[in-house]
């Protein structure tokens, strides 16, 4: 899965503007600086693109699918031409359905909740675990994290080859891991799936915002992304994908807008006849503003040339790899090796630092947002660190004083809204808190670490 970047001139396509880009923070140190957001692989920030179309819309909002109307009109086409732009922004097939959701874990919940009895899913150990945890009901095979795209394949299609043959299947995978930012070989584990007669659905919460997703191309059967992370506000997501599995189950949410005819029986009870629609797993009153925020982000995304946005992400990838290897201290975490392609996300730890004390100087001191932590991806962090991917960990930051060692790591992340100012000043902030320490103080305070106000400068 790669975009070619020949002939693409990088200086027609400059950051796409987006909110907080004017916003500015005070350092610890004193005065203030703009804000350096590189914690997209979080939380995006949100397009002004998107934001003033719904700002442009908000007056006329109103119920949808429920009234006769001009603004529930109105609003119920917008709804309903917004699931027609993700289709298109996905590739759709013909008869793919788009549910419109809260997130990707939302996503792949109501996946979960719409397998076949008695399914069997194939799961990597190194996934989000928004893509590890939802298969309660179902016979969860995870698998070891595998060192190359070659081996993932290997690895999936050995496990395949053994499961019972004559019932469902599912493999959950990412397309770009959020720890790593390396892309996985989607299609070539789509074609060992289907090889096996297992469906595959593809967790693109980090890969659509960096990367075209084509579910035809891919082979895939179900996408799942989130709006907060495709720069779009919170609260909306997508699965998109076969409409069959989503049919036949029961409507994830039991309500208005998922039922077609209800009607009471002689004998008190209720019957119900439920859409086999979109709308079937859309119950309640939708999101809209939601929805209409990440239709505007795909066609902003297209608007722009997502090639040309690939082309200068990875042209910010190389310059904070570059910057990184050139120090000695860091560490830059990888499965599948240094020449592996990625998008804009890097994790790494610093010898010598915690990484919660690392990520809080280089927001005290330097107004650069990062995270750290495990990711809610314990296994895989714990995996890359040389830990055991069995052992228990806490999202967030270890209870370790600064300058201890923590089994946790530091990610920065970057995307279509990043300026180069930003990338520039986080490669220089690591090298001076490497080659210098940090100017001030740190102590621990709920598991974070934290500017100690109370001391004196260094």
């Amino acid at each position: 899965m790669s975009v070619s970047t020949a002939a693409i001139d990088e200086s027609v396509c400059s950051p796409l503007p987006v909110l907080g880009e004017d916003v500015t923070v005070p350092l610890v140190t004193g005065g203030e600086v703009a804000y350096a957001a590189l914690d997209y692989a979080a939380s995006a920030p949100a397009l002004r693109r998107v934001w003033d179309d719904v700002a442009a819309y908000a007056p006329y909002y109103g119920s949808v699918h429920r009234g006769a109307g001009y603004l529930s009109q109105l609003s119920t086409d917008l709804f309903e031409n917004s699931r027609a732009t993700v289709a298109e922004f996905l590739g759709c097939r013909a008869d793919d359905q788009v549910v419109f959701t809260r997130s990707t874990t939302d996503s792949l919940n109501l996946l979960a909740a719409a397998l076949p009895a008695d399914c069997q899913v194939f799961v990597f150990e190194t996934e989000h675990h928004a893509s590890l945890l939802p298969w309660r009901d179902a016979r969860v095979t995870y698998l070891n994290a595998p060192r190359t795209p070659a081996q993932a394949v290997e690895t999936l299609e050995r496990a395949l080859a053994a499961r019972d043959p004559y019932g469902p299947a599912l493999v959950c995978v990412t397309g770009a891991s959020n720890v790593t930012g390396e892309l996985w070989p989607v299609g070539e584990l789509a074609a060992a799936a289907h090889a096996h007669g297992a469906r595959i659905v593809l967790d693109a919460a980090q890969l659509a915002p960096h990367h075209p997703v084509d579910i035809a191309e891919l082979d895939v059967d179900w996408v799942a992304f989130s709006g907060h992370k495709l720069y779009a506000p919170f609260g909306s997501g997508v699965l998109a994908g076969r409409a069959d599995w989503l049919r036949e189950a029961e409507p994830y949410l039991a309500g208005g807008g998922a039922s077609r005819k209800v009607a009471r029986r002689t004998d008190g009870g209720v019957d119900v006849e439920w859409h086999t629609t979109a709308a079937r797993h859309e119950a309640g009153s939708p999101n809209v503003i939601g929805a209409y925020s990440i239709a505007s982000a795909c066609k902003a995304l297209k608007e722009a040339g997502f090639d040309a946005l690939v082309a200068r992400e990875q042209r910010l990838v190389a310059g904070v790899r570059a910057g990184l290897a050139a120090i000695p201290q860091v560490k830059v975490l990888s499965l599948f090796g240094d020449d592996a392609p990625r998008v804009g996300v890097i994790s790494f730890v610093v010898e010598g630092w915690n990484s919660s004390h690392f990520a809080a100087a280089l927001s005290a001191e330097y107004g650069i947002g990062v995270r750290d932590g495990l990711f809610c991806a314990h296994p895989l962090v714990r995996t890359l660190l040389g830990g055991d991917p069995q052992e228990v960990g806490e999202c967030g930051a270890p209870e370790a004083e600064p300058g201890e060692r923590s089994l946790n790591a530091i990610r920065v992340s970057f995307g279509a809204g990043t300026p180069d100012e930003h990338i520039e000043r986080f490669v220089r902030a690591v090298q001076e808190l490497v080659s210098e320490g940090a100017q001030w103080k740190y102590r621990t305070e709920d598991g974070r670490c934290v500017p100690d106000r109370g001391a004196a400068q260094h």
